[in-house]
């Protein structure tokens, strides 16, 4: 992976219970071998030795994996006994670093192939806001988002994604959900992660966005109203606009099961040039090939929280960072000569 430029409430934090095992802390948010033996020398006329069996050969790396399989051990030693830091929405950092990320980023890497464009105006601290389109049938790409701001950024943060109801009732990706660092798309938990020097990230369009057919690719979808832009005046924190090509393609929508998917409780319940037809095997995406850009940032700290309130303010700013998005897609568009290859 190479990077062009440099350039409500639910779910609080938890705790593991049970005989003999600790509580997991609740914590505030804030922002070879040695040498070979010599060779035996024989006499030409002693008849050849009996050969042994093998001994392993040397490996420089032989410490290396000994102190990676300690690390592992007393990884899983705390996660047994609970004795591991979580914040007040249930963040969990030192799973999503050793378990959530490690897991992502094959597709990142090598199935995706994704290429991050601006990640310096992505702020080294304090809090901030991104904005970013949606697509892609299932939401792969705020998961992309994640490991582009995490891995390309100099800073490695993390990206604190809000998201809507529906992800948080499902019986695992709900908990995997808060685990690594998502909380409800509300306005409190949003100003409370960014008050407290968090990277927040929100996709306006929700499932309208993800679910929309394959024929209305690449053209976003109402940003709703605005209450994003609301958050980030209270708080002062920028506004970084970010563009997402690839994901459009990984899982066509060309059509919709209205009936199941009132049946199973979802938005929508797709129809893809490979799914539900080849069952299970539908479900993986096709290798499109990805470009993340992050804009330049919108300051808000001109503006006075008061100002919150003032809706043409919240209006135009919401239609300037959708314009934004949709101007930056167009361009990358222009340039992306495949849609595999780039």
């Amino acid at each position: 992976m190479r990077a062009r430029e440099q350039g409500r409430p639910g779910g609080r934090g938890g705790t593991t219970e049970g005989d003999g095992m600790a509580e997991a802390r609740v914590i505030p948010i804030r922002g070879n071998r040695g040498p070979a033996r010599p060779a035996r020398t024989e006499e030409p006329s002693l008849p050849a030795p009996v050969a042994s069996a093998p001994e392993p050969e040397d490996d420089e790396g032989g410490p290396d994996r000994e102190a990676a399989l300690e690390q592992v051990l007393e990884f899983l030693r705390r996660r047994l006994a609970g004795d591991y830091p979580i914040d007040d929405f249930g963040f969990d950092r030192e799973l999503t670093d050793a378990m959530v990320l490690p897991a992502l980023r094959p597709l990142y890497k090598r199935w995706f192939r994704v290429e991050t464009i601006g990640t310096h105006h992505i702020p080294e601290t304090g809090g901030a806001l991104i904005v970013a389109n949606h697509s892609g049938t299932l939401p792969l790409d705020a998961a992309m988002t994640t490991v582009a701001v995490h891995d390309d950024h100099p800073s490695h943060r993390h990206l604190r994604l809000l998201g809507a109801d529906l992800m948080f009732t499902m019986p695992v990706s709900g908990s995997l959900a808060r685990k690594s660092g998502a909380t409800l798309a509300c306005n409190p938990d949003a100003e409370r992660l960014m008050t407290s020097g968090e990277l927040v990230g929100v996709f306006p369009e929700g499932f309208k966005g993800i679910g929309k057919p394959f024929r209305d690719r690449y053209k976003l979808q109402r940003f709703g109203r605005g209450g994003f832009v609301s958050v980030a005046l209270r708080t002062g924190v920028p506004i970084i606009p970010c563009s997402i090509v690839g994901a459009e393609e990984i899982y066509p929508k060309i059509g919709d099961l209205a009936p199941l998917a009132r049946l199973f409780g979802a938005p929508y319940f797709p129809v893809t040039p490979t799914f539900p037809l080849l069952g299970p095997a539908g479900l993986i995406p096709l290798p499109s090939k990805w470009y993340i850009e992050f804009g330049e940032p919108i300051r808000t700290d001109d503006h006075t929280p008061a100002d919150a309130d003032d809706p043409m303010l919240v209006f135009n700013l919401t239609d300037q960072v959708r314009e934004t998005i949709q101007h930056t897609l167009y361009r990358l568009l222009s340039q992306r000569r495949n849609v595999f290859l780039g």
